[in-house]
């Protein structure tokens, strides 16, 4: 009989179940663990494929790449990426160049104007700029990231002309420096004006050169200019305190002026006005000053009534002697003092007065310095003759005017300088002049007489003849080839006195005759001496239409004469020295006067006819 077996425990029934998911046919499973390394071993690779495809991209890149503009590269917008560096140059030259040198619209501070770059020395650098660019990048993500449309901006490189764009700036400053108007008084007339402060600009240089580039390499179109203000230094309150306070009241009516004798006199207002002027003080303040020479100017004969003119001293001639008259200082208004004196009195309510300072004037050559210049005697005298009443006439006026000058040590008296113009209005009439070789009538003819008189007296006197110009025909009533004649202000009689002693001048007109004397100290005895004539011509006859201008006049031979200047101690003695004078005179041409009837010429008869 068999043994009888126990009935399964329930711990080995479970045991023996079998699994749910058993696969078919049956394989052996690797533990989980196992699939899970598997699974990341695989997704590992991944990467290192894209890598591996990255790579090859970039090789291939840089490959075909070459020396190329990277690609996406840009230069002030314009595209050069993937251009060689011949085909980018011509591109940055067309777009770029063109582009950043056009004008720009500048603003400096109130001041618009325009800017050339070009003028200012600023271009594009373009091989610089190409250089920036640079050559193909081997960063790898910067290659890849330009592979998608990745763009890369290069900013342009400038080329400057210092030299040309300090000059620039210097004409744009030329333009935008504003000087301030400062706060002023003007005077209008007789108006005072208030002139308002208004501040001004200076253009920095220094930033506006850097302004400049930065606006061209930016492609800027407007420019802004820095400016620094330049404040006006007087305000209008000091204008308005000045202006109420002095320049109102100060042209609110005249100034009465008095004297010490009870002298009146008005300082009209236009004087006042006229030398009024307002300066600035010290800190923000407007100060009125008078100007001096201003107010002179404009007083005119307004402060006569103060005034006694100073007398020179001057010389008498009694009985052949010379005596000295004593000179006499005069008084005259002081005029800066009269002008310090009304800046107080012109701020004062209308009516107001000033008591007028008054100031000694001495005279311009004292008793003392006539009484130091020798003039003791007669030092040399000389008469010419004269017929033409006109002439005369003219001569007696000359003569007036040089009568009692005083010619001290080492001065040169001119004749021209001394007498001015003279004209109609100095009491010179028509006489005759020779002019072109003709005689024709003009205002002052005959002052040659006087001229010749003069020249005689300053020969004799043996003082330096500085200029004297003979006639161009010989007159047979001067001593040839010892005269003179003047034309204003062409032809001049100058003399220098080259003694240590003074000359007074006495001149005697009565009619007929001049005389011209010297008074001085005597230093030489002179003595003229006179060569043949030589070297003569003939004169021409000149015939002329009587047209009613025309005047006849015989003619005269020219010549050549010598004359000597003989130097002696007064009283006599050796001779000291020669002085020569040379005198070639023309011959003076006979001008006949011809009728138009006369000078027309009969006409010949008709021919006859041959039978």
């Amino acid at each position: 009989m068999g043994t009888a077996q126990e009935p399964p425990q329930p711990d080995a029934l479970e045991s023996r179940e079998p699994a749910a998911a058993d696969p078919w046919p049956l394989e052996e499973q690797p533990p989980a663990d196992d699939r899970r390394s598997w699974w990341r071993r695989r997704v590992a690779l991944v990467p290192l494929g894209l890598l591996l495809l990255l790579g090859l991209a970039y090789g291939a890149d840089l490959a075909l790449a070459g020396s190329d503009i990277p690609r996406g590269t840009t230069v002030s917008g314009v595209a050069i990426g993937g251009l060689n560096r011949s085909e980018a140059e011509q591109g940055l030259q067309a777009d770029v160049a063109t582009e950043l040198t056009r004008e720009r619209a500048v603003t400096a501070g109130t001041v618009e104007l325009t800017v050339d770059p070009s003028q200012a020395g600023i271009g594009l650098d373009v091989d610089a700029t190409l250089d920036a660019a640079g050559g193909q990048p081997l960063n790898p993500v910067t290659r890849l990231v330009s592979l998608f449309g990745g763009a890369r901006d290069v900013a342009p490189v400038l080329a400057v002309d210092e030299t040309a764009l300090a000059a620039a700036v210097e004409g744009i400053a030329a333009q935008a420096d504003i000087a301030p108007v400062e706060g002023a008084i003007t005077i209008d007339g007789t108006t005072p004006v208030a002139v308002q402060p208004v501040d001004g600009q200076q253009l920095n240089r220094a930033s506006a050169a850097e302004r400049l580039r930065a606006a061209v390499r930016d492609d800027e179109s407007a420019v802004e200019f820095p400016v620094d203000q330049r404040p006006a230094q007087i305000s209008s309150d000091a204008v308005q305190a000045a202006f109420d306070g002095f320049a109102v009241p100060a042209l609110a009516g005249p100034v009465v002026a008095t004297g010490p004798g009870g002298e009146r006199a008005e300082i009209p207002v236009p004087a006042i006005a006229a030398a009024l002027r307002f300066e600035p003080g010290e800190g923000d303040s407007l100060l009125p000053s008078l100007d001096q020479g201003a107010l002179q100017t404009a007083l005119g004969e307004t402060l006569a009534p103060f005034t006694s003119p100073p007398i020179d001293a001057s010389f008498t001639l009694t009985g052949g002697a010379v005596a000295v008259v004593p000179a006499v200082d005069g008084t005259v208004a002081d005029v800066p003092a009269l002008a310090t004196g009304l800046l107080d009195v012109l701020p004062q309510p209308v009516p107001r007065e000033i008591a007028v300072p008054l100031v000694a004037q001495p005279a311009a050559l004292t008793t003392e310095e006539a009484r130091g210049f020798g003039i003791t005697e007669q030092v040399s005298t000389f008469t010419t003759n004269f017929t033409n009443e006109n002439s005369g006439e003219n001569i007696r006026v000359v003569a007036a005017e040089v009568d009692g000058a005083v010619i001290p040590p080492g001065e040169t008296f001119s004749l021209n300088g001394f007498t001015g113009p003279r004209t109609e209005a100095e009491g010179y009439i028509e006489s005759t002049i020779i002019e072109g070789g003709e005689f024709v009538q003009a205002i002052g003819g005959g002052i040659s007489q006087f001229a010749t008189t003069m020249f005689n007296a300053v020969f004799f006197a043996g003082l330096e003849d500085v200029t004297h110009k003979p006639h161009s025909y010989y007159i047979s009533r001067y001593p040839a080839g010892r005269e003179a004649t003047v034309f204003y202000d062409s032809i001049d009689l100058a003399w220098r006195n080259d003694s240590d002693t003074g000359i007074y001048v006495q001149t005697l007109w009565e009619p007929g005759a001049i005389t011209v004397t010297f008074w001085g100290t005597k230093h030489y005895d002179i003595e003229s001496v006179s060569g043949e004539r030589y070297n003569y011509s003939e004169p021409e006859t000149q015939r002329k239409p009587d047209d009613g201008d025309c005047a006849e006049q015989s003619g005269s031979s020219g010549f050549d004469i010598s004359v000597t200047r003989v130097f002696r101690p007064v009283g006599g003695g050796d001779v000291l020295r020669k002085e020569v004078f040379n005198t070639r005179y023309n011959a003076a041409p006979e001008v006949i006067c011809v009728s138009s009837e006369r000078s027309s010429p009969t006409p010949p008869p008709p021919p006859t006819p041959t039978p």
